[in-house]
């Protein structure tokens, strides 16, 4: 269903992941988040590097299961378990929807990320949703996962991400509002969902997200995809002290 939440001249609340947002959500995030496709193929191809038997694999923050599905197409791994996991009811609802009979050992489950247990993992994937948590929850939640995750396991983070330099801040806003408006979005619908979602969604820099998993474990983090304020990060869980 093509997206139309923000097109009328309406009070604006805070963004929610609501019924009608899950209904539009795939199309609102491929027209809004530049290279969103290429996103999930990367991260399906470092799972298929990085999966292990026997182990667990988390997709927090799971929206309509878009990424558990490219784990399960690339898993070439045997015994695994499949966690999606998201705070919106109607998300899970949806992501069942998209992937019964799709993936075997699937759990679809509403809870707060930040109180599930993660345990004997080999892959944790943050796409867009570390941006949604508390800013002073967000270590808490890093270093949880650290702990979860077997040696040569990974997080994968996407994210969006703001610039430290004003004018490179300023050229990258204008590059996405153009991109969201070749995507067939009017300057009212991009200054309506902008109200309603900047109190919601708070950026970190790239440096704060490299330094951050850093002070929680993760000494070895890569970007392995950036299209204008949006990058992913790969980070590797040891299996030795260096």
């Amino acid at each position: 269903m093509r997206d139309k939440l923000f097109e009328a001249n309406i009070d604006i609340a805070d963004f929610r992941f609501d019924k009608d947002v899950v209904e539009v959500f795939d199309d609102m995030v491929r027209r809004s988040v530049p290279g969103y496709d290429s996103m999930i193929q990367m991260i399906g191809l470092i799972a298929r590097m990085y999966g292990q038997d026997n182990t667990n694999y988390y997709d927090l923050g799971s929206s309509t299961g878009a990424i558990s599905l490219a784990i399960a197409l690339n898993n070439k791994n045997q015994n695994n378990q499949f966690f999606a996991i998201d705070n919106s009811e109607e998300m899970v609802k949806k992501c069942q929807q998209n992937l019964e009979r799709k993936i075997d050992n699937l759990h679809a489950i509403c809870a707060d990320i930040n109180e599930i247990n993660i345990q004997n993992a080999s892959i944790v994937v943050l796409n867009l949703t570390l941006q949604f948590i508390d800013v002073k929850e967000r270590s808490n939640l890093i270093r949880k996962i650290y702990k979860g995750l077997n040696p040569g396991g990974v997080l994968i983070i996407s994210e969006k991400i703001h610039f430290e330099d004003k004018e490179t801040q300023d050229q990258i806003t204008n590059l996405h509002i153009d991109f969201k408006k070749e995507n067939g979005y009017s300057e009212l619908e991009i200054a309506n969902k902008r109200q309603a979602i900047e109190n919601v969604l708070i950026t970190d820099t790239k440096s704060i997200h490299i330094e951050r998993l850093k002070e929680c474990g993760f000494k070895d983090t890569s970007c392995f995809f950036q299209c204008l304020n949006f990058v992913s990060f790969l980070s590797v869980k040891y299996t030795k002290l260096i």
